[in-house]
């Protein structure tokens, strides 16, 4: 396992048709066209994917579906296995990392709000149980619980634990568990987990992002990650203020609404949601009708 986990991963929505059920169709135009944008790799099942709210079954049909539509492709399939179930967790990464995926990404477990040694007894029993890389999620505006860097460092030293989602927004965290792992002579690859922290992370380190934004224009995503990985820093910041807008607004409401709204503009999807979640309200769709005009999203006028 030495190929690093860089670069722009998609955190994939998952098209509904209009009586609720998966337009399966549509991920699969979803799929090619981020392979043909030549995003490094996309994440079915995540938060983007509304995965509380897909049955078991579901989620196995869109993982399967991304990993035999994009067999031979450069773009790589992490499965989103996670919830704040462990059995559920564990038998679902255990089928994922069997189906052939690159690696699962594991959120921290919501609601049950567990202690750190719960956390390093939940993440490594994970990484135990399969042959893929396994990515922790950490996400504590939506979990109610963080790693500390202590556990961040600990689970590092696992074999196949060997990137993190990082999505607290706190750039001085990032480079604590940066500066942790290097006193401990170990390795995390550390994907932003938000757009608007994708640029200011990878400068301090960072090897990329899961990003909400691709899913709509990854070929703009794909540039800012390849001017400043080449170190363009001017082009790269450029970039990030052209496309900051949408990353500001993507997120106007919960995410994946404000995404799955912008999308159906595009004329990508329909845009529906699952309840509990709702479409976007009126005042909400017309900031972000705002920032899809001035980013000059394609098929939106």
């Amino acid at each position: 396992m030495t190929q690093q986990v860089s670069g722009v991963w998609t955190a994939l929505v998952t098209p509904f048709d209009d009586s609720g059920r998966i337009d399966l169709d549509a991920f699969i135009r979803i799929l090619h066209r981020q392979a043909e944008a030549g995003v490094h790799g996309v994440i079915p099942c995540g938060t983007t994917g509304e995965a509380p709210a897909l049955t078991t079954d579901e989620k196995k049909q869109l993982i399967r579906t991304a990993v035999n539509e994009l067999r031979g492709s450069e773009t790589r399939v992490i499965a989103g296995t996670g919830s704040n179930n462990y059995d559920m967790t564990y038998e679902l990464s255990q089928w994922a990392s069997a189906e052939g995926v690159e690696g699962i990404l594991v959120v921290t477990p919501y609601y049950n709000k567990p202690s750190q040694d719960g956390l390093l007894t939940h993440f490594r029993s994970i990484a135990d149980a399969v042959e893929c890389r396994v990515v922790p999620y950490n996400v504590p505006s939506r979990t109610g619980v963080c790693f500390s860097v202590e556990t961040i460092v600990a689970l590092a030293a696992h074999p196949r634990i060997v990137a993190l989602k990082e999505a607290t927004g706190d750039l001085g965290f990032c480079s604590n568990i940066q500066d942790h792992l290097f006193e401990a002579g170990l390795h995390l690859d550390i994907l932003s987990g938000d757009d608007a922290t994708f640029f200011p992370l990878v400068c301090v380190g960072a090897s990329g992002v899961i990003s909400v934004t691709s899913n709509l224009c990854p070929e703009a995503m794909m540039q800012l990650y390849r001017a400043v990985s080449h170190g363009s820093l001017e082009e790269a910041r450029k970039r990030h203020w052209d496309l900051y807008p949408l990353f500001r607004d993507l997120f106007v409401e919960c995410n994946p609404v404000p995404v799955k709204f912008a999308m159906a503009r595009a004329g990508l999807i329909n845009g529906k949601v699952r309840p509990p979640l709702a479409s976007l309200t009126s005042v909400s769709a017309e900031k972000l009708e705002r920032a899809l005009r001035h980013c000059r999203v394609e098929g939106i006028s």
